[in-house]
């Protein structure tokens, strides 16, 4: 199992989802709507135009064709193929020789109107509609010339073509523009939130018009005077809880001074004062240490953890009831750290209390590291969900059982090294047990 830290273990599931800028989204927004706007006007111009052009060359055909008729059964010795209206008129047999020779893709046509094409002897193509009337005594055709509306036709696509990347340009240029009149407002309001870090100066609602971007200005004064109130009471209380519990914590601390300096006490009654005395300054640590986190602070001193962890230690030795749980100090011993008493001690305590907690025999050992101290137990390791979930508030590892504890410690640790720039590590140990690495940035 690799070593899990708060900073490497996943919080929370969640897919990443990419999502454009809203400035962009709101281009893109106008160039799709001019490009399908423009797209679907080219595409309905062809549709009408073709239908249009289609109805005026059905009617040339059908009232040539039926001229081409009349005035052949009007003197069907004439043969009449000369133009009429500028079309070609032609009159065969019925399965006839001549067609067959002639014109042998129109013997298989039936009655109606046909687009045909093909490639002249220089390589051009050419295009004509064909109108074909049957009857018992002869077939009658009319071709109608459209290479010339063909060729129209295709200069005509072009130009559309052109005419929809033009409009889907300005739509570009539009977007862009409506973007940066949209957007300024907000932009603004942005970077006022950004200049004001230490707190907003002024209301921002009379900054901006009275529209959708003045009425999220107002919600974030409204907002922001609920945060500041609840904060406010937040270091109000925390203040107050501190001084307030200091008071009786420093009666405690000097009863019990006054107690060890009496030299009739037996050595059971010493030794019960002097766990109050360490508890009591536990308390004061972990007071202390909090008052910092609250108030996002770091302490000033220097702290010398070889010190520390020994009287942690010895803090520990004296609450083993008789457990066969070896407690012990190894390694560098001039590790010293820039930061405050209290918060070294709350974060090595409670490594080594969990440590402590959990084995059930064997030894616990503190070692220094030249810049990090390792907490390494003989207990019974770390599951894979102990893993994932050490640091969360308020959870309990699967070996808690019944032990007192609301899974708070841990955390507590996470939040300290969070605030100092400190790193904390869990990992199985070689054999057996875990190994806790707390290293000071």
């Amino acid at each position: 199992m690799a070593d899990v830290s708060p900073s490497a273990r996943p919080r929370a599931r969640t897919r990443t989802r990419y999502r454009r800028r809203l400035r962009s989204r709101i281009i893109l927004g106008f160039v799709l709507l001019g490009f399908s706007l423009t797209l679907l006007m080219v595409v309905a111009t062809n549709k009408v135009r073709d239908r249009v052009e289609d109805t005026l060359v059905s009617d040339v055909l059908n009232r040539n064709i039926d001229e081409l008729a009349r005035r052949y059964y009007a003197d069907p010795a004439k043969h009449p193929s000369t133009p009429i209206e500028q079309v070609r008129g032609f009159v065969f047999a019925p399965n006839g020789a001549r067609l067959r020779t002639e014109f042998p893709e129109w013997a298989s046509l039936s009655d109606g109107i046909y687009g045909l094409g093909g490639k002249n002897p220089d390589g051009t193509a050419f295009h004509y509609k064909l109108a074909v009337r049957r009857t018992q005594k002869a077939w009658f055709f009319i071709a109608y010339d459209t290479t010339q509306s063909e060729r129209a036709k295709q200069r005509f696509n072009e130009q559309l073509t052109v005419v929809v990347i033009l409009f889907t340009a300005l739509s570009l240029l539009v977007g862009w523009w409506s973007a940066s009149r949209v957007m300024s407002p907000v932009l603004e309001l942005a970077q006022r939130l950004k200049r004001s870090r230490s707190g907003l100066t002024g209301p921002l609602a009379n900054d901006f018009a009275d529209d959708e971007v003045g009425q999220l200005a107002a919600a974030l004064d409204d907002y922001s005077a609920r945060l500041t109130e609840v904060v406010q009471r937040d270091r109000e209380f925390n203040a107050d809880v501190s001084h307030e519990l200091r008071t009786p914590l420093a009666v405690i601390r000097g009863a019990i001074e006054l107690l060890l300096a009496k030299s009739d006490l037996d050595e059971k009654t010493r030794s019960r004062l002097m766990r109050i005395q360490r508890a009591e300054q536990q308390c004061t640590d972990l007071i202390s240490a909090l008052l910092l986190l609250s108030r996002n602070e770091r302490g000033q001193g220097t702290t010398d953890v070889a010190r520390v962890a020994e009287q942690l230690l010895d803090a520990h030795r004296a609450q083993l009831g008789g457990k066969p749980v070896a407690l012990r100090v190894e390694g560098n011993a001039g590790l010293m750290v820039d930061a405050s008493e209290a918060a070294v001690t709350v974060a090595l305590n409670n490594l080594i209390g969990n440590a402590v907690k959990y084995t059930l025999e064997g030894e616990v050992v503190v070692r220094l590291l030249p810049q990090s101290v390792e907490v390494v137990d003989s207990g019974p390791g770390l599951s894979p969900e102990d893993a994932a979930r050490l640091f969360e508030r308020g959870y309990r590892g699967t070996h808690a059982g019944h032990s007192q504890g609301g899974g708070i410690g841990l955390s507590i640790v996470r939040r300290l090294c969070e605030l100092y720039g400190w790193d904390v590590r869990v990992a199985p140990g070689a054999v057996r047990g875990v190994v806790a690495t707390l290293t000071f940035g």
